[in-house]
């Protein structure tokens, strides 16, 4: 089985390292993210300058760093390198993906939907913390990580995605400890009040920061499991937004399986 695993932090990134070494075991797994921090770049894909990719060391093992954006990353690995991939693993993502509004606009996500595009199963993972500091000193987390990671790339590889479902995206919460459960939950629609701060220059130009505040979170849903509940959010989405498509449906009996899956481990 061949993996690939990239993600939207860049390729010197604590969670990609970590997603490495989790997924190791479960076959040849090879590397492909982006140089620097692509946050928040969706689906982006690079058409109006050309890209570079180049082989970098990360402590040990080998990495393509490119200059593109993490939805490049799959098209650069499967058609640049000319493989053949049996899965995609994105993150682990510092920061949660929680919520459509987020999932629309993350570069996690992207990586993930793109690879979907090109009927590749995928997953993506992401942590509610602000810095790897206090995450990489948390053994009993780590831990909990790593048998999440494993078992559901696993159980992916083994049996495919359910029908219905294009990507599966799991949100780790903070400070985990054993007992913490993975819950199947749908996204949210919003996580945050978008706002916009407008500031002025010493040139007195205007300038923009944008950025949200934290909204209550909706029970029964991703951002409600992770942030209040403390649990592990697994979340099945589709590429299919037409509303017209009436006829698509989920395979409920084999989503509930991919959950107790993962509870095993932990």
């Amino acid at each position: 089985m061949r993996i690939l695993i990239t993600n939207d932090d860049g390729v010197h990134s604590p969670g990609l390292r970590l997603l490495y070494e989790f997924a190791s075991p479960l076959g040849t797994v090879e590397v492909v993210a982006p140089e620097s921090p692509k946050s928040a770049t969706g689906l982006g894909i690079t058409l109006h300058k050309p890209l570079r990719m180049y082989e970098t060391d990360l402590c040990g093992f080998r990495a393509m760093a490119t200059s593109g954006t993490p939805s490049d990353t799959i098209y650069l690995a499967a058609y640049g390198l000319g493989r053949r991939y049996d899965l995609v693993l994105s993150g682990i993502n510092l920061g949660d993906n929680t919520s459509l509004q987020v999932i629309l606009s993350s570069g996690t996500l992207g990586a993930a939907f793109q690879a979907a595009l090109l009927g590749i199963p995928a997953v993506a993972y992401s942590l509610h913390a602000q810095d790897w500091e206090e995450v990489l000193k948390n053994r009993e987390a780590l831990e909990i990580m790593k048998a999440v990671v494993q078992k559901s790339a696993e159980f992916v590889l083994k049996r495919g995605l359910p029908h219905g479902v294009d990507v599966v995206s799991i949100n780790f919460p903070r400070n985990m400890k054993r007992g913490v459960k993975a819950k199947l939950v749908r996204a949210a629609k919003f996580r945050f009040a978008q706002k916009v701060d407008r500031r002025v220059d010493p040139r007195g130009s205007s300038y923009y920061w944008l950025y949200g505040t934290d909204l209550a979170p909706e029970p029964d849903t991703d951002v409600y499991t992770v942030l209040v509940e403390g649990q592990i959010a697994v979340t099945p989405l589709t590429l299919d937004l037409n509303a017209l498509n009436t006829d698509r449906k989920l395979d409920a009996e084999a989503l509930a399986k991919l959950a107790r899956y993962i509870n095993e481990a932990i």
